[in-house]
């Protein structure tokens, strides 16, 4: 977790877990004066449009006394939704068995995007299966990974 991602992490996971949720993970986007800070949710019965209004007002009150991001910013709450993004290994292998979407930040035998069937994890690596091929990704490696719904007709 880079540096500014574990401090605000530190800010929020307090918070969010104050009230009853788990805090999924963060997306801070730094891109000058269209900065954003998503901040995930999730609850076991799941998570309302006024449960994220309410994590943003009481995150607001905190990034208020504390100011942890310089210049402006967008702070959005959202549940993680189906295409929920992974961040942890926990949470890999929380969703083990289903299908992924990995972005790595360097490329691997030429590419960076897999997307496959998410087979565990071992140690401090992702297990992807991709047909008959199984890639070992180090988490650090992985710059963006998200649960692809599956449909049932």
């Amino acid at each position: 977790m880079a540096t500014k991602d574990a401090a605000l992490h530190a800010l929020i996971e307090p918070v969010v877990s104050s009230m009853g949720f788990e805090l999924w993970g963060i997306d801070y986007l730094s891109q000058g004066k269209h900065s954003r800070l998503v901040i995930y949710i999730d609850h076991e019965e799941g998570v309302s449009v006024d449960d994220c209004a309410d994590v943003s007002r009481q995150v607001s009150a905190v990034f208020d006394v504390e100011d942890p991001i310089a210049g402006e910013y967008r702070l959005e709450v959202s549940s993680p939704g189906m295409d929920r993004p992974l961040f942890t290994l926990d949470q890999f292998a929380r969703y083990a068995g289903h299908q992924v979407a990995v972005k790595l930040r360097v490329p691997f035998d030429g590419r960076r995007k897999f997307q496959g069937l998410l087979a565990g994890v071992e140690g401090d690596e992702v297990l992807v299966r991709l047909g008959d091929e199984e890639y070992c990704f180090p988490i650090e490696s992985i710059d963006q990974a998200r649960v692809v719904p599956q449909f049932k007709d």
